[in-house]
């Protein structure tokens, strides 16, 4: 969320940075909403001074035998108290209205961000890792005869409708290998904290991050009205909801491994086969709290670098690139997208988002900390990322190590927690 006392103090930048999202002239409609919030203020102050002083002027009146004085001083402060109550209940409906208007808007991308409208505007930023040359017509996750055995499509689709899947034998302990995985490195090497969180919240929550109001429709709801998350995002980063922590306690970086949940709303026709955008998926979550934009951003290349470090780790090759501005999501200011070479698409694909958000977060939750030098508590600053998303990193294992006669080679990260150097095209670890 934005502080309206910013871009009541600069409108012309706020609106400068609005238009890069591809949304003119919002300062206007905001301050208008603001104006008539702040005057319904004063005029309830005004009037609450002007109820003190003829109430104070009642008694005077009586004790001097006045009565029509007194009578119309008792009828100035129970006019005085209605229009104040009137005053209030327009103050906090104005206030509401300004703060849903605010909660709507998207973040505000920083100045090295690239302007564009979509993916095709995104800008590469490196490449690690050359794709394997292969001698046969490399085929996708879910056609390898080492993988069908063990994932099963169509009955996920009898239980549960499209864009589930079942995991069984090799390939299910291939992917939770590679959770573990994921989460030993980050915990022993990157310096996170390994948390386990609800998958279910209230709408505070996805209202903190983002989710909510205008995203609800990407995400599912219970009868109860809990959200299953779409990200452990949700849950570590309104850890810090609702809190003053103290400065020392920072910086703090958090990783889960859950399940998320996400509806694919207007999804519709795009990676319809196989496993790369399914309803229900895992991913190795990573949130980082710190003080303020210079830790931020600190923080933003350190977050990157702990995504393709596990990439690296694994043997597949990738490629980063910053989004632009029509490609980043609402709550980033900057966003790094990571993408692993799939042979079988014959394409680099997402398997990691990193976004800083400075405080556009911090202020929804009411998150903040107490400077070790004193002063008033500010707005902390968020970020979170992938790292990673266990089903593409299962998609891109398999599709990297494919052989010519369906089998599977392992990367050698794997090898000791799997006692398999290779899937058969069987389906077993050999």
């Amino acid at each position: 969320m934005h502080d309206i006392r910013a871009i009541r103090e600069n409108p012309a930048a706020f609106d400068a940075a609005m238009a890069r999202r591809g949304l003119s002239g919002v300062s206007a409609e905001l301050l208008a909403m603001d104006e008539a919030r702040r005057a319904r203020i004063t005029a309830a102050e005004t009037a609450q001074a002007e109820r003190n002083a003829a109430s104070k002027q009642v008694g005077a009146a009586k004790a001097r035998g006045d009565d029509a004085e007194f009578q119309r001083l008792r009828d100035l402060v129970a006019a005085k108290k209605d229009e104040i109550a009137r005053l209030e209940d327009e103050a906090r409906a104005e206030d509401a209205q300004l703060r849903d208007a605010l909660l709507a808007l998207p973040n505000l991308p920083l100045p090295q961000v690239p302007d564009g409208e979509d993916e095709a505007d995104n800008v590469e930023i490196r490449r690690h890792g050359t794709p394997r040359t292969m001698d046969f017509t490399p085929r996708e996750h879910f056609a390898l005869p080492a993988v069908e055995i063990g994932m099963d499509f169509a009955t996920a689709a009898k239980i549960s409708g499209a864009r589930f899947v079942i995991l069984s034998g090799a390939v299910a302990r291939l992917h939770r290998a590679l959770a573990q995985f994921m989460l030993d490195v980050h915990v022993a090497e990157n310096g996170l904290t390994e948390t386990w969180t609800p998958v279910l919240v209230r709408d505070e929550a996805m209202l903190g991050t983002g989710q909510l109001p205008k995203f609800g429709e990407d995400s599912y709801q219970t009868r109860e009205g809990w959200w299953l998350v779409p990200t452990a995002e949700v849950t570590l980063t309104n850890i810090v909801s609702d809190t003053i922590v103290e400065e020392s306690y920072l910086p703090r970086r958090y990783v889960a491994h859950t399940q998320c949940f996400r509806s694919e709303a207007g999804s519709a026709g795009r990676d319809t086969a196989g496993m790369l955008r399914q309803h229900q998926f895992e991913k190795v979550e990573m949130v980082s709290v710190v003080r303020d934009e210079a830790a931020g951003l600190a923080e933003h290349e350190r977050m990157t670098r702990c995504a393709e470090g596990i990439l690296e780790r694994l043997g597949l090759p990738y490629r980063t690139v910053a989004l632009c501005t029509g490609d980043m999501g609402a709550g980033a200011r900057i966003t790094h997208d990571i993408e692993v070479w799939l042979p079988g698409q014959d394409a680099y694909r997402e398997i990691s988002s990193v976004s800083y958000c400075g405080d556009w977060q911090a202020r929804r939750m009411n998150a903040r900390f107490r400077p070790e030098g004193g002063g008033r508590p500010e707005y902390l600053h968020t970020l979170n990322g992938s790292g990673l998303a266990v089903g593409r990193t299962l998609i891109a294992v398999l599709e990297n190590g494919q052989r010519a006669d369906g089998s599977v080679d392992l990367p050698e990260a794997l090898h000791g927690r799997l006692g398999a150097t290779r899937l058969d095209a069987r389906g077993e670890l050999v």
